[in-house]
């Protein structure tokens, strides 16, 4: 069931609902730049164990309104929170991928983990994408700067290259085509935006200090957009968590790894502590 939601007045984020009668609620965030359509393989699974399985489509991806501003992870997050209050979610996973996981961090902190029982972080854009003086393990800044130069110089083929990296295990020619016209979904001055949010958010390495729910780190070792040393500061951060590597598996780990990834989600949803 899709409904549109206001998080601002005149703007309007889309949510997936999916099996809303499950006993057991997952809030799934996208990472940059797709929608909730990237975890169509995960649809697919929980609602048949019994999940409630909501996914949302941040500003200026997807179906979602495409404003021009609001896309700091401050922002993002109360937009999570909203949605979280109009559909009275409570005792539910948030999950994140990637930038998705990065919003999730910031929410847990601005947020105080509300209605959150556990957190599960999937190659999450997180303490910080790029490298800085004292985080040497990101991306070099210049890799972000030319991809916002993509975003305004060539869109299609940014998104093509970016496309390029994020899957270890060869895909399918229509897959990656599919991949491809999701990111085009995205209002170019969104994907720019966000792309120039890495940049300047350094909150996140006080924000996973915060998290104080049980939490899941699934990571790719491979990985060539979130380096896996992210994972690893991710899990010295955050005090209750487990991390869970994953062999010859890339930035896509959702697909790249499907039934490894399914696996490790379920069992961590169902039970009752790491």
């Amino acid at each position: 069931m899709g409904i549109y939601i206001e998080v601002e007045p005149g703007i309007r984020v889309y949510v997936e609902d999916i099996n809303p009668e499950g006993k057991k609620t997952i809030l799934l965030i996208h990472g940059w730049p797709g929608n909730h359509n990237l975890f169509e393989y995960q649809f697919n699974l929980l609602p048949q164990m019994g999940y409630r399985c909501v996914g949302m489509d941040i500003r200026g991806f997807g179906l979602s309104d495409r404003p021009w501003s609001g896309y700091d992870y401050n922002r993002l997050s109360d937009d999570i929170r909203i949605v979280v209050d109009a559909l009275n979610l409570s005792n539910f996973v948030l999950a994140g991928h990637s930038t998705g996981g990065a919003i999730c961090i910031r929410y847990m902190a601005r947020h105080n983990g509300y209605g959150v029982s556990k957190l599960a972080l999937f190659a999450a854009a997180a303490p910080s994408l790029v490298q800085r003086p004292y985080f040497p393990h990101g991306l070099q800044r210049q890799v972000i700067i030319n991809i916002i130069q993509g975003v305004y110089n060539d869109r299609p083929a940014m998104l093509r290259g970016f496309g390029n990296l994020i899957f270890y295990n060869p895909v399918s020619a229509p897959f990656a085509d599919w991949i491809f016209q999701l990111g085009l979904q995205a209002a170019s001055w969104s994907t720019a935006a966000i792309a120039n949010t890495w940049l300047g958010e350094e909150g996140l390495f006080n924000d996973l200090k915060t998290i104080n729910v049980p939490t899941l780190i699934l990571h790719g070792i491979n990985d060539q957009v979130c380096l896996y040393p992210l994972a690893i500061a991710q899990k010295n951060s955050i005090r209750f968590s487990k991390l869970v590597p994953f062999d010859a598996c890339g930035h896509f780990l959702f697909y790249d790894q499907r039934d490894k990834f399914n696996h490790e989600l379920i069992q961590f949803s169902e039970t009752a502590r790491l």
